[in-house]
């Protein structure tokens, strides 16, 4: 049985980015309206990039803001309005862009929930005052410590692990071992990772900041970029693509990516699959080197303005229950967060491995000095 339990991954043995922000008539009426201190009226329920009324007088409704696709979130979503009868409003866009609309907006947002990925992004959420506490029972027994914000500003929905990717042909797996050990002078051009802009990449630095100190962190850094590839370039799934192409021989990639390739069915990405497997790397062994992979969240907090707080409370605590849990595990290929749910198949078929038991919370107290050392080694 797969379960996440004790940051333990166990199942067979085996080897997302953001969502296009739809625009038109509504996006440009919405930017004028909101230039001019205009409130429009709700015009869509569940539909991307509709405006939302913060004056909307339904109890019975949550609006949310989410950097997670619209196809990943939203049978939760019609599972949790069939559930409670509370209807939903969801506008999707990047990261970056709904934290600034959250701010111009201010307490005159008519969002009740922020949906997005990476801890380090919620935590930024939270200093910049876009959240507010929140105190459950539910949610504190559905979700573990480590994977909430202790004070209540964030929550974890779904777990997933930046790990390592090697194509089958050119190397062993008994040649990989650490994220430490990728800065051997044997993988010099031979390394592909995205670019150190992206959140990913830098809470991996952030834990290893927490783990070893700024000045070894920082000499990982170089290391890496002294074993680059190529140039950073594309996402998660495009560093997976160019190894299977042979481009570089392994990458470093977040899990649910390699899962939506195990998924599809499109020919294109069978070959993907038969050419790379997964490694998990530092597993259980002496000292810190055995910690276990590094995981970070897929998350959400409510706002600071929201409308509908209660209503808002209760998504969250029915996204951390049983039958939302299974949701994310099946579709997202994440891990999810809840004691005693299983992993889905896809993520069951990737192996067994241990997690990295670090607080969460250490990956955004770290961030700018990991993006501090990212551009002193020339990592763009």
């Amino acid at each position: 049985m797969a379960t996440l339990g004790a940051y333990r991954i166990f199942g067979r043995r085996g080897g997302g980015g953001p969502p296009a922000r739809r625009r038109g008539q509504m996006g440009a009426l919405m930017s004028a309206a909101l230039a001019l201190g205009v409130v429009l009226p709700v015009v869509s329920v569940g539909a991307a990039g509709a405006a939302i009324s913060a004056t909307a007088a339904n109890a019975a409704e949550v609006n949310i803001y989410s950097y997670r696709k619209e196809a990943l979130i939203r049978p939760q979503l019609e599972a949790f309005r069939k559930a409670t009868g509370i209807a939903y409003n969801l506008i999707t866009g990047s990261a970056g862009g709904l934290l600034q609309r959250l701010r111009n907006e201010g307490i005159n947002s008519p969002a009740d929930i922020l949906f997005t990925t990476d801890a380090g992004r919620l935590i930024r959420a939270a200093k910049l005052g876009l959240l507010q506490q929140v105190k459950s029972e539910i949610i504190a027994r559905n979700v573990p410590a480590r994977l909430r914000d202790p004070d209540g500003y964030w929550f974890g929905l779904g777990v997933r692990a930046r790990v390592i990717f090697y194509n089958v042909a050119r190397v062993k797996p008994a040649e990989l071992s650490t994220y430490e050990a990728l800065t051997d002078a044997k993988w010099k051009g031979r390394l592909l990772v995205r670019s150190s802009n992206n959140i990913y990449n830098q809470s991996l630095l952030a834990s290893l900041i927490e783990h070893h100190g700024m000045a070894a962190a920082e000499t990982w850094a170089q290391g890496i970029v002294a074993n680059f590839a190529r140039r950073p370039q594309g996402g998660d799934t495009d560093q997976i693509r160019a190894i299977a192409a042979g481009e570089g021989d392994i990458a470093i990639a977040n899990t649910y990516y390699f899962g939506r390739l195990l998924a599809s069915k499109r020919k294109r990405d069978r070959r993907v699959t038969d050419r790379v497997a997964v490694f998990w790397p530092n597993q259980p062994g002496p000292g810190i080197a055995g910690r276990g992979a590094h995981v970070n969240i897929s998350g959400a907090g409510v706002t600071k303005s929201a409308p509908h707080r209660d209503a808002a409370i209760r998504l969250l605590e029915f996204l951390t229950g049983e039958e939302a849990q299974r949701i994310y595990a099946t579709l997202g290929h994440e891990m999810p967060v809840r004691p005693g749910v299983a992993v889905g198949p896809i993520v069951e078929s990737m192996g067994r491995f241990q997690a990295d038991g670090l607080d969460l919370t250490a990956l955004g107290r770290h961030n700018a000095d990991a993006v501090k050392i990212f551009d002193r080694v020339g990592w763009r």
